[in-house]
């Protein structure tokens, strides 16, 4: 199997396992903090347990070493962490996952302002097309069911700091962040609990918090691993998958129908973003087969 074949298959697997994450906080009987204290304590204990075993301390040293930009990663994944869980509490899985599928403007916007990386037609073209598409979704808060503006705001947030996040590692790319990640849930539950009511969590949902912590912990290392071995506009492509699944589960399970304006809204957002990701595949395609014709 080549590198691609493989950087494909593990990605595709690490979108497929997350794409349930949502429905879990649906599914969990208690509330959204003490949720995310579970979620965030068992995920980043189960992945840096995982690390210590493999790899000792080292890497989690190199995640210290980096500075300042370890921490705003950790600042960034950790809030998005907990702040993602209370945005599917307060509006519907549709709406959390169609908004957060903007995560790549926001990078595009923190790149360009921090790492001076031009924006080129295509960028500013998705832009023109996101926007709307957001703003459909969130006028559209007001009529559907289980929707809420103040949801689709701390949704829009969780995209901004996961962008911050991703655009920090970039400064440091010869330092893996996946301890950082177990770091950064680890601590967000720490500072989450004095909120959070954990022992609260009834016996029977045992198996659910287990479960949404499991799913968050094996997307966590295969999402680390796949995109190693393929482009990003191959990676945008298949986390896009999980926009459009995740709706369809939530419906097929609780019954949670997104609604027109959400459908609409996020249809725009998710096309642009195909769009955007196939012209940046064709652009790598043909640019590769120019350099093998040289």
């Amino acid at each position: 199997m080549s590198d691609q074949a493989k950087g494909l298959l593990i990605t595709l697997f690490g979108v497929l396992f997350v794409v349930p994450d949502s429905l879990f906080v649906r599914l969990i009987a208690a509330d959204a903090l003490t949720i995310a204290f579970w979620r965030l304590l068992l995920a980043g204990g189960l992945s840096a347990l995982w690390i210590l075993l493999t790899a000792g301390t080292d890497p989690f040293r190199a995640v210290l070493r980096s500075g300042r930009y370890g921490v705003i990663y950790m600042i960034g994944v950790g809030a998005s962490g907990v702040l993602f869980v209370v945005a599917v509490s307060l509006t519907s899985v549709a709406n959390v996952v169609f908004i957060i599928a903007s995560l790549p403007i926001f990078a595009s916007i923190l790149s360009r302002v921090f790492l001076s990386e031009p924006f080129g037609v295509r960028t500013w073209l998705t832009i023109a097309a996101v926007v709307p598409g957001l703003a459909i979704i969130a006028y559209g808060s007001g009529e559907t069911q289980n929707a809420s503006l103040t949801g689709d705001l701390l949704a829009l947030s969780v995209s901004a700091l996961f962008a911050a996040a991703l655009t920090a590692a970039r400064r440091v790319r010869n330092v893996s962040m996946v301890p950082g990640v177990a770091m950064a849930y680890i601590l967000a539950a720490c500072l989450i609990a004095p909120f959070a009511d954990p022992l609260s969590m009834p016996l029977d949902q045992a198996p659910l918090v287990l479960g949404h912590a499991g799913v968050i912990l094996a997307s966590s290392v295969l999402l680390a691993i796949g995109p190693r071995f393929i482009t990003s506009a191959e990676v945008g492509l298949l986390v896009l998958l999980e926009s459009v699944l995740a709706p369809l589960l939530a419906w097929a399970v609780v019954g949670e129908n997104p609604g027109a304006y959400a459908l609409l809204g996020g249809g725009i957002v998710i096309g642009a973003l195909v769009v955007s990701n196939l012209v940046l595949l064709l652009r790598q395609f043909n640019g590769r087969n120019t350099r093998q014709r040289v």
